[in-house]
């Protein structure tokens, strides 16, 4: 059966861990074996965790075969973002050259998290140098390479959670978790044919990961369905008393069919900067919901979102790593403008961080009265497919509204598969909802995959 589980959901593992049908060693082995072999070539890898990964392997193999089944990722492999912390002597880099061998004494709150549902952790995966947090243009801005798309090796994942992208398309493990600040887990999942969750700011516990910017960074996770993203948050959302901005709000998830007819809102013109191609596949997406939902197009408030997150961006990650660039550590990085790009960043006064901060209650207070009685608002998830890997790019965030109003005010949204441009190259329609309604904009996408098989979908060379 070996050969038949590269492409199998989170769901479908999990039946054939807990009947038995397959055991958790076995797959354990497959993923390393894979992420070492093929992942390297996919510059998804940084550190393949053998040991630890064998050790959790063993653990659930166990507890299954004595009757303690923990749940759906129990024995089911997964890779984590190298942002994550690890104990172990397994070392964390933030994807940045100057940190490749620095060790953490504990795991993330998300990797303990998902340890304790049974998950077993087979490799810290690549990302952007320092998750982009000092500017690119380029995709080789990392020291393990530029992250290759597995649909297309002469195009690039997206990032900054490459890595993760590369090797859940590519059937090395059946989710990753990645983080988002603006775009890095919806990004690689619309590039990599993927669903991405990007869960409410304050959802996941961030204890453990690096801090790119304390008020927009997101953890959440990357699979083959929406009905996965859902499961792992299951396993990763909740409290945590060495965050404090994590939220106390309970989450169960909720992959229940009610029956009724949903409600989605799209804005005006959020195509009308995509490529043909990405236009093309999200009219035919809307054709599909409108056999479940009612699809109405609302008006957008005039208000200036991309320039609000990208201030509050800029100054947060300048602050974050104010002793990096003064101790002259961005000589170090990879990409070749970082040795003078974020430097400027130093010269953005309080007050426009400020105001910033304030016009963000202002879209929080009218972007959520306005879809409020949405269960989600669609619009494609970039308006561009996934660029050469060579040569430099146009920045996503130009033409991505949903995606500072998103960030910007923490709201979740799930990226799902909805076609192919030409040469073989994914697009991704994304869902938004309200602050905490996971559930709701789960519920949209789950409804669009039960009519579509974009998602069953994989690259041929590598199954």
């Amino acid at each position: 059966m070996t050969g038949e589980l590269h492409f199998k959901t989170v769901r479908e593992l999990g039946e054939l861990v807990r009947t038995r049908q397959v055991s958790p060693v076995e797959l354990a082995e497959l993923s390393l074996h894979r992420l070492d072999i093929v992942g390297r070539h996919l510059n998804a890898v940084v550190t393949l965790t053998d040991e630890r990964a064998m050790r959790e392997a063993w653990v659930a193999e166990a507890e299954i075969a004595a009757g303690n089944y923990r749940g759906p990722l129990h024995g089911i492999p997964y890779g984590a973002k190298d942002l994550l912390a690890t104990a172990d002597g397994i070392p964390t880099s933030w994807g940045a050259a100057p940190y490749r061998s620095r060790m953490f004494a504990r795991d993330a709150t998300v990797v303990r998290k998902l340890e304790e549902a049974g998950a077993v952790l087979c490799a810290k995966l690549s990302l952007v140098e320092l998750a982009g947090g000092m500017g690119y243009r380029q995709p080789n801005a990392a020291f393990t390479g530029p992250g290759v798309n597995p649909w297309n090796r002469e195009h690039w994942t997206g990032g900054s959670s490459s890595g993760s992208g590369s090797a859940v398309a590519a059937g090395l493990v059946p989710f990753a978790i990645g983080s988002e600040t603006w775009g890095s887990i919806l990004g690689p999942a619309s590039n990599c044919g993927l669903s991405g969750l990007r869960p409410t700011y304050g959802r996941v516990s961030r204890h453990g990961a690096m801090a790119l910017s304390w008020t927009l960074d997101k953890l959440g996770p990357l699979a083959r369905s929406a009905d996965d993203c859902g499961l792992v948050l299951d396993a990763i959302a909740g409290a945590d008393a060495n965050d404090p901005t994590a939220s106390d709000r309970s989450y169960a998830y909720n992959a229940g069919d009610a029956g009724r007819r949903m409600r989605v809102g799209v804005f005006r013109d959020a195509a009308a900067n995509a490529e043909d191609a990405v236009r093309a596949a999200f009219e035919g997406a809307l054709d599909v919901l409108r056999t479940f939902a009612d699809v109405e197009e609302i008006d957008l408030p005039d208000l200036p979102y991309r320039a609000v997150t990208q201030t509050i961006l800029q100054a947060e990650a300048t602050s974050a790593f104010e002793d990096f660039m003064r101790e002259g550590k961005l000589d170090e990085l990879t990409a070749p403008e970082v040795a003078y790009q974020p430097l400027a960043r130093f010269a953005i006064p309080a007050t426009d961080y400020i105001r910033a901060l304030r016009l963000r209650g202002v879209i929080a207070r009218q972007v959520g009265d306005l879809i409020a009685s949405y269960d989600a608002i669609a619009a494609p998830t970039r308006g561009l497919v996934a660029p050469d890997i060579e040569g430099e790019f146009v920045a996503a965030q130009a033409r991505d509204n949903m995606g500072a109003i998103g960030n910007g005010v923490g709201l979740p949204a799930v990226s799902v598969h909805n076609g192919f441009a030409p040469d073989d190259l994914p697009t991704g329609m994304q869902l938004m909802g309200g602050a905490y309604r996971e559930n709701a904009v789960l519920a949209v996408a789950r409804a669009y995959q039960a009519r579509t098989d974009w998602h069953m979908h994989h690259p041929a060379e590598f199954a």
